[in-house]
């Protein structure tokens, strides 16, 4: 099959929307056709090859939607015509880490790339690729959910969503009447707002530096903002909890200031989480208070979410008016516009662009 994809040739360079080949799915895979992706700031670390595992050319896009089109061999969870949402983090359900429900953290699970170009084979990006018109994955990287949902909005659910409000409801553990700060207001970072209210968080406060996010982010439940660009994070943190700092804070961003920040912005005995990935080589270096107060650091990875039942709950809460994931897309592109969307993700305006196929 011939399918349109987004491809990344050398590092740092613009993307290519060329044709390409895609062979049909292997036993254990899923052929299927994407109707939206989400534009992700991992593809910029892919972009300047901030990560080792990815090797150019590469077909970027970790998070989509769309419609299965083919099954291979041994198939059974979903088969042609069902609507599923990607996840980039497909399990084999039988390893150390499945066995203890931490099917997020699975040691074997991976996918084999169905794409080539002129012979040559050309790289997945996260198990996904969803920058293409066509894509193949491991069964359990294509997520059945209800035929009743828009995949624009269900392509969100494949990374955004469920890393930011699972950062917030299963990785913290934030319990009701809780404060919480989430610094970075993009479309993790807002999906963590959104987690802290399902959590039912008393006071949530947004951090930026752009006034439009921050505003934006009033909507989607925060109670305070701090615009970062002139406001000392940490003081006006203790500011609005009697002194003490918060319970909980997120850094939806991975830059090793922000975590800093976050860590120095919660009380003695509270809890900081890493949420934003940077390049493989950044450090962050903390605040002393780690051992005397017993402020705890958390990574994050995917929201610590179980995708074959989160995501389908996730999205149960977006029907349910709940979550509200329409705000959360504040623009569309076609994939000949990929390089727009990602110049505009990095201006930080958008909470998240899609492109829409």
């Amino acid at each position: 099959m011939r399918a349109r994809a987004a491809v990344i040739y050398e590092y740092d360079t613009p993307l290519v929307v060329d044709e390409v080949d895609v062979a049909p799915p292997e036993a254990g895979e899923v052929m299927v056709k994407l109707a939206a992706s989400g534009v992700c700031y991992s593809n910029y670390h892919a972009i300047k090859g901030h990560w080792a595992a990815d090797r150019c050319p590469i077909i970027l896009g970790d998070e989509g939607a769309g419609t299965v089109v083919e099954v291979g061999p041994g198939v059974t969870s979903v088969r042609a015509g069902d609507p599923v949402v990607l996840s980039w983090a497909p399990y084999c359900g039988s390893c150390f880490y499945c066995d203890r429900d931490l099917r997020h953290l699975c040691e074997r699970a991976g996918s084999t790339s169905r794409f080539r170009k002129d012979g040559q084979a050309i790289n997945m990006f996260a198990n996904v690729s969803s920058f293409a018109e066509y894509t193949v994955v491991p069964e359990s990287g294509a997520i059945k959910i209800r035929a009743d949902i828009p995949l624009e909005k269900a392509a969100l659910v494949g990374c955004a969503v469920p890393t930011g409000w699972g950062a917030v409801v299963n990785t913290a553990g934030v319990e009701p009447g809780a404060s919480v700060v989430v610094a970075g207001l993009g479309g993790v970072g807002l999906s963590a707002v959104m987690g802290a209210k399902t959590a039912g968080a008393a006071t949530v406060i947004g951090v930026d530096i752009k006034r439009r996010k921050l505003e934006l982010a009033k909507a989607f439940g925060v109670t305070h903002t701090i615009d970062s660009s002139s406001e000392d994070v940490v003081a006006k943190v203790r500011e609005l909890t009697e002194g003490r700092g918060a319970d909980y804070a997120f850094d939806a961003i991975g830059l090793p200031e922000v975590t800093a920040t976050c860590f120095e912005a919660v009380r003695p005995g509270g809890t900081a989480v890493t949420v934003g990935m940077n390049a493989d080589w950044v450090e962050a270096k903390l605040p002393f208070p780690l051992i005397y107060q017993e402020r705890k650091l958390l990574g994050c990875s995917y929201g610590s979410v179980q995708p074959a039942t989160d995501i389908p709950r996730i999205l149960d809460l977006y029907m349910d008016g709940k979550l509200d994931l329409d705000r959360l897309i504040t623009h569309r592109y076609r994939l000949e516009e990929i390089n727009d969307a990602l110049d505009a993700m990095l201006t930080g305006e958008e909470a998240r662009g899609v492109v829409v196929f």
